[in-house]
């Protein structure tokens, strides 16, 4: 009788190593999108959106749109943390785009789409695991109401559509590499001089450190106060030994700078 043994080792020397998360998710058609849209600015620590050109591709967008419209809440459950975080931050950055073009180039700024009392974060106009969602509920409830992620980067890596957002990344995010993309996401926008700066005396950052407070303070790798935040990222602050002692001691204050919301279109870049 013929031995299948040898057979087997044959197969498996020749089958691919497996280099991704259980249960990535292909963001390749988002990733392109992004790679072919998103203009860096300032250094690359800001970035615009050609909303014009995403208008254009708007099918390849509603293809990826339903694509995670398709993912079941079973085989969700069934992933990697980190690619379920990857896909919601991508969900998220993808139908805030599509929430734009829905009336671009007729607005502005996104808070056009909605008002004080229902404002566009809480319009429920997609589907995901078989209901019908708002932004507010992936950020919010899936997101920051998990007990799976607690990860306060997030809030560098979700995008409203705003000047004052942190930059919508140029390229997709992925559970191979989220930490990586997400300490990135954050050294660049507290690189940002335009949203996060020290004045004298005065540290002025942006007002998603005011908003989500509690998020950078609740002890995330030894980090329990904004102070504490600031200074591990000195060296983007451009902070100086002084400055840091300072900070720790409570001799530089904190201010949070009014947020921009008008829309990051490349059409209003100067």
């Amino acid at each position: 009788m013929l031995s299948i043994r040898p057979i087997l080792l044959l197969l498996f020397t020749f089958l691919p190593l497996q280099t991704t998360l259980a249960g990535e998710f292909n963001h390749q058609p988002w990733d392109q999108l992004l790679k072919s849209h998103v203009v860096l600015s300032q250094d690359g620590v800001a970035s615009q959106v050609d909303y014009a050109a995403m208008a254009r591709q708007r099918p390849a967008l509603k293809s990826y749109l339903d694509s995670l419209s398709s993912v079941s809440q079973k085989e969700f459950d069934g992933w990697h943390k980190d690619v379920q975080l990857a896909f919601l931050i991508n969900a998220y950055n993808a139908w805030t785009v599509e929430l734009i073009l829905q009336a671009y180039p007729e607005l502005e700024s996104i808070k056009e789409l909605g008002s004080f009392f229902n404002p566009p974060w809480s319009k429920a106009f997609f589907s995901l695991f078989a209901q019908k969602h708002s932004l507010n509920d992936i950020e919010h409830e899936m997101i920051r109401g998990s007990d799976r992620y607690h990860d306060p980067r997030i809030h560098f890596a979700v995008n409203c559509a705003s000047i004052g957002c942190p930059a919508l990344r140029k390229e997709a995010y992925t559970g191979d590499k989220l930490n990586e993309q997400l300490n990135q996401q954050t050294q660049l926008f507290l690189a940002d001089a335009s949203r996060n700066r020290l004045n004298k005396d005065i540290i002025e950052v942006s007002s998603i450190f005011k908003w989500y407070r509690e998020d950078f303070e609740h002890g995330w790798f030894g980090i329990h106060s904004l102070e504490d935040l600031f200074v591990k990222h000195a060296k983007q602050l451009h902070l100086t030994e002084k400055d840091v002692q300072e900070l720790k001691s409570g001799d530089i204050d904190i201010e949070f700078l009014d947020y921009d919301w008008s829309l990051n279109d490349v059409r209003y870049s100067h």
